[in-house]
């Protein structure tokens, strides 16, 4: 189990990038949902040991990752935000290099990297050079290195960034395949990224945990609560001021506006379901925005 227990992280500008954060892990994909600045990249950074919390714990198995990191680093797999690669090594050659930096057993790397390599669909391009792979191909090398291990806390930030649609599924199916038997944590402001992979979210926003549920308790949270409503274009900044708007598509009839109210928004407003999309921005833009857990 992964226990995060009133973690902040204030840099020396006073910038406060995290703000006592408390959750609990014990299995799945666990979505870190937010946008850029919220604090994500702070927290992986934290769990992988990169970063030391200014305050407050965080314990794998029950010990103090930074008393007692060992045990964490074997079980752990992390892909951050900005992977770099080697580009004149082939996959087969960078993944040898990072297997001895984790320190493992090359006989045992060496038939690791073959299986994980045709796992990711490598196997075609694995003697070419690493400089010429596509966006998507880099990052299912970077996805390989923090497999090396068979970790069984994996820790993946912004994965997708750069991936064109087709990538960014592919991607989705390889988490979905890979979830059982261990915590996966990925971090995105993507909210497709979690919505077809996550067991369960958590919303962050200006370094603090907004929520922690599962897809279903999102939407349910919202069930009855989401509007659309067609406007005339002289009643759409009335609309946006006074209500927490989503979608706003314009139609030959008018402005079709998506709003999340607990009161109907207008006489020819219409009630529609919840989306994850409509919780986020509910979420992180209400005032009522406190911590469930």
């Amino acid at each position: 189990m992964l226990s995060i227990k009133n973690v902040s992280k204030k840099y020396s500008n006073d910038f406060i990038a995290l703000s006592n954060f408390n959750l609990e892990v014990k299995s799945g994909v666990i979505g870190l949902l937010g946008s850029n600045g919220a604090g994500k990249s702070t927290l992986m950074k934290m769990i992988a040991t990169v970063s030391k919390p200014t305050t407050g714990t965080i314990s794998w198995k029950g010990s103090d990752i930074y008393k007692n990191g060992s045990e964490l680093r074997q079980d752990l797999g992390y892909l951050p935000q900005d992977f770099g690669v080697f580009p004149n090594l082939n996959a087969v050659e960078f993944l040898k290099y990072m297997a001895a930096l984790k320190g493992m057993n090359m006989k045992k790397a060496k038939s690791r990297i073959i299986d994980i390599i045709c796992l990711l669909n490598l196997d075609k391009a694995a003697d070419r050079s690493i400089g010429t792979y596509s966006g998507g191909m880099r990052q299912r090398v970077g996805i390989a290195q923090a497999l090396l291990n068979d970790p069984k806390l994996l820790v993946v930030d912004e994965p997708t960034v750069g991936l064109d649609p087709n990538e960014r599924m592919n991607f989705r199916n390889l988490i979905n395949s890979l979830s059982k038997d261990r915590i996966i944590i990925l971090s995105t402001h993507i909210v497709s990224d979690v919505e077809s992979s996550a067991e369960k979210i958590a919303l962050l926003n200006k370094g603090k945990l907004i929520c922690f549920y599962s897809n279903e308790e999102l939407l349910t949270s919202l069930e009855g609560n989401v509007w659309e409503c067609l406007v005339k274009e002289s009643d759409l900044e009335k609309i946006k001021s006074n209500y927490i708007t989503g979608n706003i598509v314009r139609r030959a009839q008018g402005i079709l506006v998506r709003v999340i109210s607990e009161t109907k928004p207008s006489e020819l407003a219409s009630k529609v379901p919840p989306t994850l999309e409509d919780a986020y921005i509910y979420y992180t833009l209400s005032k009522g925005g406190n911590n469930h857990e």
